[in-house]
């Protein structure tokens, strides 16, 4: 394999597999099998066919590149995210705790992020024929962990719903994708931004949904302890 592309995989995946470290030792007085963290990432990453393919038929309808990164593409690429963990393994005795729904949210998000970032990654390498050093960088502690914030807040709800009566569950669950939702497209809106002004705002989004997700990741840990 040429040196380069092994290069641009391991800059494409090493940022996802940093955070998806990162948030599993947050689960640290059950920590989930691997072997199933490990399914739900790959199937994480399976995801961003059936996505892009949604996402390339709904441009034929709104041809806009403004709406197709901050309407269709959050509404699709979380919900996509969402049904791998909702299909695969929320149902499964393994998630048997509220902090399992972020520790999967997030482990779906980066499978999808790593793939997506390793596709960006090749498509400006081949335009240019450059390593995209500042790129990979930026994306790394932007784009790929941004992706784990978003979903966690649907992953919080999916957790909160093993301790939550059935009727408010199911409106928590579409509150938490709804939130991701709004937090996803707004990203896409700041880094798509052309005045500079507005798109250093993504520097205080992303900070306060590390705060957010911080919050929920010690509220799950409480809520499962006996």
């Amino acid at each position: 394999m040429d040196l380069s592309l092994w290069y641009l995989l391991v800059l494409g995946f090493a940022p996802a597999l940093f955070w998806l470290w990162y948030f599993y030792i947050k689960d640290r007085f059950a920590p989930e099998p691997r072997a199933w963290i490990l399914r739900i990432f790959f199937l994480g990453m399976l995801s961003t066919i059936p996505i892009a393919l949604v996402e390339g038929l709904l441009a034929a309808f709104f041809p806009s590149d403004f709406v197709l990164a901050v309407i269709v593409a959050p509404v699709v690429e979380e919900i996509g995210k969402f049904l791998v963990v909702y299909w695969f393994v929320f149902r499964q005795p393994v998630f048997d705790e509220p902090i399992d729904g972020i520790v999967y949210a997030v482990t779906a998000a980066l499978g999808f992020a790593a793939l997506e970032n390793f596709v960006y990654l090749f498509a400006a390498y081949s335009e240019t024929l450059t390593l995209p050093l500042e790129l990979s960088l930026l994306r790394a502690v932007l784009s790929v962990p941004g992706h784990a914030l978003m979903s966690s807040m649907w992953g919080y709800a999916l957790g909160q719903s093993l301790v939550t009566p059935h009727g408010l569950a199911t409106r928590l669950v579409y509150h938490g994708l709804l939130l991701a939702i709004f937090l996803h497209a707004a990203f896409n809106f700041l880094v798509g931004a052309d005045a500079v002004g507005v798109t250093v705002l993504v520097l205080v989004l992303v900070p306060g949904m590390w705060l957010v997700a911080t919050r929920k990741i010690a509220g799950s840990i409480r809520d499962g302890r006996p």
